[in-house]
């Protein structure tokens, strides 16, 4: 969730420190050119008091002439700066540096000419960008006599240190923008840490309880209210439901208990009965075959009860010798129906509850044998994927539909085409809580060419309270 959030947070703090940042790096280009504009101004104003009066008298002329001349060249030759004084028809020059400069015919210069011409100041020049290899920053200022405009002064600059200046500000800028959105990020990670923590530890404890822990809890002390208050709300849901399975697996187990002994009873005064009725009488068998039948039932509901009550025990084991060990016990029942019993001898660790995981195989081979025809065969191998173990279960037998795969470990189901095959329809449903109480699960799919094939994942590292105690 956090890679999903985190780039949300991060396009808007960037879009909002763009927001902020083009106009602060518009302002600082303004603003540096117009530093650069009022000093020019201030150069043109000071040229345009000395060429005021130079058309008076013929010595006072040339004497302020030569001054002109003399003080344009300089300002040329210290600032490579090109700019003159030009009489109102813009073709004649009282004075200019360098020497065969003149207004431009057209553009920015052109456009300044004329507004001097009017008795204006340039103000406002078009702003230079940094990108402007070649930009120029054009100032004039009229020469004012009698209210008159007699002349212009135009000044022509380059724009190299301007650019420069404004670059430099713009780094500035960038490097500032940079700084907020490391600190940005960094507080957003800090935010979505503080926001998302608590519902990481719910998905967490909600998946504990899917899978079986139906103990795991949530600590509401951390995050958002809203989020604190759900967690408290989860907590309580928690209890209710594990209340709730608590009295139901109690009361299976009570009644599955108390039905025992009523049901023996009852098993022997039909024996009783059976001996005053002449030998192979139908009913009586068909009566003691139910009777067993309920038994079994019994027995299986008292074994789901406590495999889903008890917590598992788990340890380091060799999955492969268990489930040697199980091929071993139950070969001598299929070699009776003519099955072939068989394991690879493979030897792979994991954390298993051994005795759980010993009943969970007897489960399942038994259903193997049972249903598989006399010559064909069961195979038991186990193997390791990754952070997993499996012992994988083949039989040779008639398989299942689709279907029937989908229901297959439901509590008291059975197909229809072997309602007639000795069970209760709980062995799988116990197989699948013992596997649960230690994180293992178990699945079901069809085997090439024909038959079940039974796959029981463990989990190949410890869980977290055993890792520690592991050296």
């Amino acid at each position: 969730m956090r890679t999903r959030l985190l780039p949300l947070l991060i396009v808007l703090m960037a879009g909002v420190l763009l927001a902020l940042g083009f106009p602060l790096a518009v302002s600082v280009a303004a603003a540096q050119q117009q530093e650069v504009v009022v000093d020019r101004i201030d150069d043109t104003v000071r040229f345009a008091a000395l060429a005021q009066f130079v058309s008076e008298g013929p010595t006072v002329v040339d004497e302020r002439i030569t001054t002109l001349q003399d003080q344009l060249d300089r300002y040329h030759a210290t600032y490579d700066i090109n700019v003159g004084v030009f009489l109102r028809n813009g073709t004649s020059a009282m004075a200019q540096a360098p020497e065969r400069w003149g207004v431009p015919s057209d553009g920015e210069g052109q456009k300044a000419f004329r507004e001097a011409l009017t008795g204006r100041r340039s103000q406002d020049p078009p702003q230079v960008w940094p990108w402007q290899l070649n930009g120029r920053l054009v100032v004039a200022s009229p020469v004012v006599r009698d209210g008159d405009v007699v002349a212009v002064v135009l000044t022509d600059s380059p724009t190299d240190h301007l650019r420069e200046r404004t670059l430099r500000g713009w780094a500035l800028i960038a490097a500032g923008e940079g700084a907020a959105m490391l600190l940005a990020v960094g507080a957003a990670f800090r935010l979505t840490g503080w926001v998302l923590r608590p519902v990481r530890v719910l998905d967490a404890a909600t998946h504990d309880i899917a899978t079986g822990q139906l103990n795991s809890r949530v600590a509401a002390a951390s995050g958002p209210p809203e989020l604190r208050r759900l967690a408290r709300s989860f907590n309580e849901m928690a209890d209710n439901v594990e209340g709730v399975l608590e009295q139901q697996r109690a009361f299976v187990a009570d009644a599955s208990h108390q039905l025992r002994n009523p049901l023996a009873a009852l098993l022997l005064r039909i024996e009783l009965l059976a001996l005053e009725l002449p030998e192979g009488n139908a009913e009586i068998a068909s009566v003691r075959t139910e009777g067993r039948r309920l038994a079994q039932v019994l027995d299986d509901l008292l074994d789901l009860a406590l495999a889903e009550h008890s917590s598992a025990a788990l340890e380091l084991a060799d999955i492969g010798e268990l489930a040697a060990e199980r091929v071993a016990a139950w070969r001598p029942v299929a070699e009776e129906k003519g099955v072939h019993l068989g394991d690879d001898g493979s030897a792979v660790t994991a954390w298993v509850d051994p005795i759980a995981l010993s009943s969970a195989l007897d489960a399942v081979i038994d259903n193997a044998v049972k249903f598989t025809p006399r010559g064909a065969s069961v195979t038991v191998t186990a193997a390791s994927h990754g952070t997993t173990c499996s012992i994988v279960i083949t039989d040779g037998g008639p398989g299942l539909t689709d279907d029937e795969l989908a229901r297959i470990g439901d509590r008291f189901w059975r197909s229809g085409r072997h309602q007639n095959v000795k069970g209760s329809g709980l062995g799988l449903s116990i197989s699948r809580a013992l596997l649960s109480a230690g994180g293992g699960r178990i699945a079901y799919e069809h085997h090439e060419p024909h038959g079940l094939k039974v796959t029981l994942t463990v989990p190949r590292t410890p869980p977290p309270d055993a890792a520690h105690g592991v050296d």
